[in-house]
């Protein structure tokens, strides 16, 4: 059997060592992020993405070398273990094949195989399959005993046939094969139940719908689920026949199961009743199990598929531009309750607060502008961030108004994703941070401090909550969660925590912490002061040296003892720097920054028995760069004046907008009407791209050009492709596979991008 490291390293194409190496590490206690950065020389330089995804591929194998151990004892608790079996065992290689070598040998409720063999018919079964020319009444009369519950031949022939029944529904190598041929060669089909095609009309592409197992989307299989969760959909796999066009329906996977036992029509007595035996097993046993198994199959795949989009996703909102340390003026827009206003300073604190009512039904626009005016001339404002919901495009405009009545001020506005703001209002967390603060004006507070720094506010609300995934209220909590707190301990760690100014949330975060020691560094810092040196991190209570080993690296203190604590050089590699100033004769403040020297060193003359070359040659890039900050500049999109709403749409029409999501079918985009439009994945390139996220992601400033518009289903196409012509269907390329057919209620055929807005917006997340 190969081992887990021997496994992993195969399967991610590097070297057992570095494997065992990473093994180790995590064993030990140290998170991803500093494995990746600090431990360069251990494990070969394995990257984040390769660390987590052997960290995942860890866990599954060591469940499966559990479970390896419970079924071994199980058998072997039956004096059932022989060496042939007990190999068999320790070569399966996935939890599935463990499952079906263990069938037969599992713990069964009473069956009526069970029943068969416990009124003696187990002999008549295997005479019957072993001699064919034995006539199965005559041989079943033998068995006749009213005392054992056998009335009649019939009654023995129904015994035995259970007994081969579950026989050949537990042939491991059988199961195996036909699984996968199910899978390859099968296709799911969904019709709409009685009575439901008015309350399930979302769902009207899938009312006569199939499509191959193999070529079904996830974001398709999880609209399939839902509908049928929902009860709008009856869903059905079922198995294609073999290559052999002279096979129909599904005769072919019940020879197949006839053929594992040497069952073969020849005429003889025993014949037909062995092939009924066959078909029975398949129909009545085999096949359902094998629907349950490749449901299961379809639902990890598409559940996968769909973690990973809200991974990828809330990676790139997370890594989003930041503003940076400017004044910010955040604006929660509403009708009735009036728009709320929060201005904080250039440290995210909260300096000023009120509510305006410029819009319906008490239209106070003018001292709505004078009360906006007077905050910003006070608290010298310089940006203003406006959250994406309701009445969004009417407090852009007063914005606009607002920056062309004080030109001195120089005000930018932006408009934000204001997803989970309200989350974020009404945690506990919110309510100690503003206890002073109404829990509506919480919101703009987060609004504006997400345009400063994203990565600092988000950290704050549950990533779930933040409603940039496919569909994500339908996955697995535990591997979603996993996924996503993965994603966002990546994100902060890659960019650094200034430990002086970082909320408890944020500093949770941070590799080696977590939410006790965190909250007591903040206590810490506001008993004590700001922090000086990194080396003081040690007086904080219950904060050990593994913990200090795992942290240190990732908090930065600008402006303390040594400059070296702001940068991501680890303290354990400070006598390097030391060693590297004794070379080139120049002290810290001198070195720092100047890349003319550094560029000129050479890595392997600083190489010794403590650090290796990745280490020095990251040491050496982050004295160039000093804290550098990996996410991109800040900018902003300009939304077309005159164009609020979807009726001021036009076929035609270039925009700039702000991809707010992206899906496995495409990307939404705001272009300031209310309502996203849908750039389809075949609209985003002029080549032939598999995933969305090549193109576009969440923050992306794009121009597209608007394809159609249907206004009273608030549906925007657009393209990506300006040179596209309005009027014109853009290509589909065929690798996609069938697409679900349209609604009947979907604009005619010959309007634009019909076909592919029909197959995707219905497709639209949940929560979008």
């Amino acid at each position: 059997m190969v081992s887990i490291a021997r496994r992993i390293a195969l399967e991610l194409k590097v070297e057992e060592r570095q494997v065992a190496a990473a093994v180790e590490l995590l064993d030990a206690g140290s998170t991803v992020p500093f494995i990746a950065r600090y431990r360069k020389e251990a494990t070969g330089a394995l990257d984040d993405t390769q660390l987590r995804n052997l960290e995942e591929r860890l866990r599954y194998l060591r469940e499966l070398e559990d479970r390896r151990k419970v079924i071994l004892e199980s058998v072997k608790s039956q004096d059932k273990l022989t060496p042939q079996l007990e190999s068999e065992i320790l070569a399966a290689e996935s939890k599935a094949k463990l499952e079906d070598i263990y069938l037969p040998y599992k713990p069964k409720r009473r069956t009526r195989a069970t029943i068969a063999r416990e009124a003696g018919l187990a002999p008549l079964a295997a005479d019957l399959l072993a001699d064919p020319t034995r006539d199965p009444r005559t041989e079943a009369a033998r068995y006749v005993d009213e005392a054992k519950g056998v009335k009649t031949p019939e009654e023995a022939l129904e015994g035995a046939r259970a007994i081969l029944v579950e026989q050949f529904s537990e042939k491991s190598d059988l199961i195996g094969r036909l699984r996968e041929n199910f899978w390859t060669r099968g296709r799911i089909v969904s019709k709409v139940r009685d009575g439901k095609a008015q309350e399930g009309a979302k769902y009207a592409d899938y009312f006569d719908f199939a499509e191959p197992l193999t070529k079904l989307p996830s974001h398709r299989i999880l609209a399939l689920f839902r509908a049928e969760k929902e009860e709008i959909l009856d869903l059905a796999l079922e198995p294609e026949s073999a290559a052999d066009a002279s096979l129909q329906g599904e005769t072919a996977y019940e020879q197949a199961v006839a053929a594992s036992a040497g069952i073969a029509d020849r005429g003889r007595p025993a014949d037909k009743w062995l092939t009924d035996c066959a078909r029975w097993a398949w129909r009545t046993r085999i096949k359902i199990s094998l629907a349950v198994d490749l449901r299961s199959r379809l639902w990890q795949n598409a559940e996968d598929q769909a973690v990973k989009v809200f991974a990828g996703n809330l990676r790139d909102l997370l890594l989003a531009a930041p503003a940076g340390p400017r004044a910010t003026m955040g604006l929660d827009p509403g009708f009735r309750t009036g728009v709320k206003v929060a201005v904080v300073d250039a440290t995210g604190k909260v300096v000023d607060t009120g509510v305006i009512y410029p819009h319906e039904p008490q239209r106070r626009w003018d001292d709505a502008l004078l009360a906006l005016a007077r905050l910003c001339r006070i608290h010298k404002v310089e940006l203003i961030a406006i959250g994406n919901g309701t009445a969004s495009r009417e407090t852009d405009k007063l914005a606009g108004e607002l920056i062309a009545k004080m030109p001195e001020q120089k005000l930018t506005k932006i408009v934000v994703s204001e997803a989970g703001a309200s989350v974020y209002s009404a945690s506990a967390f919110a309510a100690s941070e503003l206890p002073e603060l109404d829990v509506t004006l919480r919101g703009a507070v987060s609004i504006a401090r997400r345009l400063q720094d994203p990565l600092a506010e988000l950290v704050k609300i549950d990533p779930k909550s933040i409603g940039v995934g496919q569909y994500q209220h339908d996955l697995a909590e535990a591997t979603l969660s996993r996924s996503l707190d993965a994603v966002v301990e990546d994100c902060v760690n890659g960019v650094g925590v200034d430990l002086n100014t970082a909320s408890a949330p944020l500093l949770a975060r941070v590799s080696g912490l977590g939410t006790n020691l965190a909250a007591n560094v903040v206590a810490h810092r506001d008993a004590n002061g700001p922090f000086r040196s990194r080396e003081s991190l040690k007086k904080v209570p219950r904060l050990g040296a593994k913990a200090f080993e795992q942290c240190a690296g990732f908090l930065r203190i600008r402006g303390g003892d040594d400059p070296l604590d702001a940068s991501g050089v680890h303290p354990e590699a400070y006598p390097l720097v030391r060693k590297i100033l004794a070379a080139t004769k120049s002290d810290i403040h001198a070195l720092i920054g100047n890349a003319k020297v550094l560029r000129g060193l050479s890595p392997k003359n600083f190489v010794d028995d403590a650090f290796g070359a990745p280490t020095v040659t990251d040491v050496l890039r982050e004295l160039e760069k000093p804290g550098r900050d990996p996410r991109p500049e800040f900018k902003t999109a300009s939304f077309k004046e005159g164009v609020e709403s979807l009726s001021d749409l036009r076929p035609g029409m270039i925009l700039e907008g702000v991809v707010t999501n992206v899906a496995a079918f495409g990307a939404f985009v705001d272009i300031g009407v209310h309502q996203d439009g849908l750039v389809h994945i075949s609209a985003m390139s002029r080549t032939f791209i598999k995933d969305p996220r090549e193109v576009a992601k969440p923050g992306d400033v794009v121009n597209v050009k608007v394809l159609e518009v249907d206004v009273p289903r608030k549906r925007i196409a657009l393209t990506m492709r300006l040179e596209d012509d309005a009027d014109a269907r853009p290509p589909r390329p065929e690798s996609r596979g069938p697409a679900p057919r349209r609604e009947k209620a979907q604009a005619p055929s010959g309007n634009a991008f019909a076909e592919a807005f029909a197959r995707a917006a219905r497709e639209r997340p949940k929560g979008r």
